[in-house]
């Protein structure tokens, strides 16, 4: 579980940086590897619980991190901290439902064979 974690953890923040900053800045095609990355991290879990954890813990981070390193306004950044948190908390729902669905595709996949 500590692998799934910190491989969530790991993609979602560079994930984060890199559609801010660098690659689709601006563009809503930038969700699209979010959620083939969401669904990998849902597929590669055996167990419903770790695949909520593991989405959740990957949205969070990639949508506190990006709203984080994209951020650019007057006021302190630190004033804006709860509201990134909550846009993580957004990202954490949109991950645990990646996850699941990643994970119920493998089992589907696995009962098929």
């Amino acid at each position: 579980m500590i692998k799934k974690l910190s491989a969530a953890a790991l993609v979602g923040i560079a994930l984060g940086i890199i559609a801010s900053r660098y690659l689709l800045v601006g563009s809503f095609l930038s969700l699209i590897p979010w959620g083939i990355a969401g669904l990998l991290f849902g597929f590669w879990c055996l167990t419903y619980p770790t695949a909520i954890s593991t989405g959740a813990f990957y949205g969070f981070l990639l949508a506190f991190t990006f709203t984080l390193s994209g951020y650019q306004g007057s006021a302190p950044i630190l004033s804006r901290l709860p509201f990134f948190a909550a846009l993580g908390i957004v990202g954490a729902v949109c991950g645990i439902g990646l996850g699941l669905v990643g994970s119920f595709v493998r089992r589907k996949i696995g009962r098929s064979s």
